[in-house]
């Protein structure tokens, strides 16, 4: 015979996992590449591994990412971004943390106009708009000007010399902490962001680094530069930070640990094309352990 069931026990065991998956985890708003490991490709792995519950608010569809591989599609999702936040509203979805990253006219569009939205414990925004002195493919001074605004959202922004620069309505200058320092600083005042952190800083031919500035203090990071070009590094760099920084770990261990994960991945890649981006899956054990250290 088959044992009594507990209707009762059975349906409140439900309920509670019915409130359990109202806490969304992380939201993450970007476009998704179908080939190049940049963007949701790599952002939702690494932060689904780190068990961080990521759901995603995709901005775009795209063939390819835009770095070198011609005329790639691009499915604008802009006009389904309000559909979709207007569901998970209805649902009563909590986010812990929100993270931002390249959007799109449109997708920064749709941020502007529902800013009410932005009311996470921990807002990441990586303006990925522009590096080495221009602006992405497609993007203009008048994305530069709206992105202004939506960083003022900000708990954590994390630019790159150029975008810092440009949000700032500076010309790039030479690569050094102190100006990295002075950029940073200038932009957490601007633009009341409680932390700053300029990534990527090419300080010499085997060197680069990064700068933070809080409100308490600032520090600084330094990484030998390793031979090769990769795309994706910048988006799993900020993925791999998040993960640390919601297990515990200071901004600036963080930045360590982001900064040793993708050196781990690009040492792990073989030879490939490097479009395709570094092997990040290789420094994934070591991740998790760090994860698991805290907690």
């Amino acid at each position: 015979m088959f044992p009594a069931i507990n209707y009762v026990k059975l349906i409140a065991g439900f309920f509670d996992w019915s409130e359990k998956m109202i806490d969304g985890g992380v939201l993450i708003s970007q476009d998704l590449s179908c080939m190049g490991q940049v963007s949701l490709s790599v952002v939702l792995p690494i932060l689904g591994a780190c068990g961080l519950k990521p759901t995603v608010l995709p901005t775009a569809i795209l063939s390819t990412h835009t770095g070198s591989f011609g005329n790639n599609t691009y499915l604008d999702l802009s006009h389904e971004m309000a559909q979709i936040t207007k569901h998970w509203q209805e649902l009563d979805i909590d986010f812990e943390a929100l993270y931002l990253g390249y959007l799109g006219k449109n997708a920064l569009d749709f941020w502007l106009q529902n800013k009410e939205l932005v009311n996470q414990k921990i807002v990441l925004i990586d303006p990925a708009m522009a590096d080495h002195g221009k602006m992405y493919r497609g993007l203009d001074q008048q994305y530069v000007e709206e992105m202004r605004q939506l960083i003022k959202k900000a708990t954590i922004l994390t630019p790159n010399m150029t975008e810092a620069a440009f949000l700032l309505e500076k010309k790039p200058e030479e690569n050094s902490m102190q100006t990295a320092t002075s950029l940073a600083q200038e932009l957490m005042v601007k633009f009341n962001i409680p932390n700053v952190i300029i990534t990527g800083i090419d300080l010499t031919d085997d060197q680069i680094g990064e700068v933070g500035v809080t409100e308490e203090k600032e520090w600084s990071l330094t990484q030998g530069r390793l031979p090769g070009s990769f795309f994706g590094t910048g988006d799993i760099f900020a993925s791999v930070f998040l993960a640390a920084f919601m297990h515990h770990y200071s901004l600036k261990e963080s930045c360590s640990i982001a900064a040793d994960f993708v050196e781990r991945a690009i040492l792990n890649t073989p030879k490939q094309d490097p479009r395709l981006g570094p092997n990040y899956a290789a420094g994934l054990s070591w991740l998790l352990k760090k994860m698991g250290d805290r907690k």
